[in-house]
């Protein structure tokens, strides 16, 4: 003889939802001043926004901000963008061609590799 089972009705009821928890972490300095320099030219600027980020006073902000200012001088003199501009005559008349290249940001690719295997096992 079998026995059935009692079966749970489904509740067409909606379900209240545990609150949602959103962390929030301030930038590191690195951090707010690369943003402060991508956003303004600056110096002062780039003080009163990595400030703004950080949530520091701009006094504790300022070395680090003009430190990074010296850093990226010292990058943009060792090469500067090409610009070429070339003017040509053809059938339609002349045409203008402006070719430049912009130095970017180096892309930094982090590699994990396991330790090289050890041939005494």
């Amino acid at each position: 003889m079998m026995m059935s089972r009692p079966v749970k009705k489904p509740t067409d009821k909606p379900r209240n939802l545990p609150p949602i928890r959103v962390r929030k972490e301030p930038p590191t300095i690195s951090e707010a001043v690369a943003a402060a320099q991508d956003l303004a030219d600056d110096v002062e600027q780039q003080v009163e926004i990595a400030a703004g980020l950080i949530g520091l006073p701009p006094e504790e902000v300022r070395p680090h901000v003009l430190q990074a200012a010296q850093a990226q001088a010292a990058k943009k003199t060792e090469r500067a963008p090409e610009r070429i501009i070339s003017t040509g005559g053809g059938l339609r008349g002349p045409r203008t061609v402006i070719v430049e290249r912009r130095a970017g940001r180096p892309l930094v690719v982090e590699r994990r590799t396991r330790p090289p295997l050890d041939g005494r096992r």
